[in-house]
């Protein structure tokens, strides 16, 4: 599979909260690395870190541009209250083996009515 498509799998199972088809995307030492937290290593964990965040706020990926390089996903997406950023996938046999996010996680905080860290 592409890149390409191997970011519209998780943009899908992203939107339905579907844990175990997210967490397969991954390799098994991938990096998860949402610049407003702190790296997340391994696939187990990733999947811990998405358990914990669909149990604390409704997400939805609109994406907006989807671009290919290589064997680089890159996503600029929104949410339906219009929050956005962008995500840069890498992907090696089929697997994401490395994740950088961008997003205003002040924003989303305030939006979900989150305590501010």
């Amino acid at each position: 599979m592409t890149p390409k498509e191997i970011l519209q799998k998780w943009i899908d199972a992203f939107n339905k909260a579907d844990l175990e088809t997210l967490s397969d995307l991954y390799a098994d030492k991938a990096i998860n690395h949402q610049v407003a937290n702190e790296p997340i290593e391994g696939r187990s964990a990733i999947k811990k870190m998405f358990e914990d965040e669909f149990a604390t706020a409704e997400m939805t990926c609109i994406p907006e541009n989807i671009f290919e390089d290589g064997e680089w996903a890159i996503l600029e997406w929104k949410d339906p209250s219009g929050l956005r950023g962008c995500g840069f996938f890498q992907i090696q046999h089929d697997k994401i083996i490395f994740q950088r996010g961008y997003w205003d996680k002040l924003s989303f905080l305030k939006l979900h009515n989150l305590p501010i860290k």
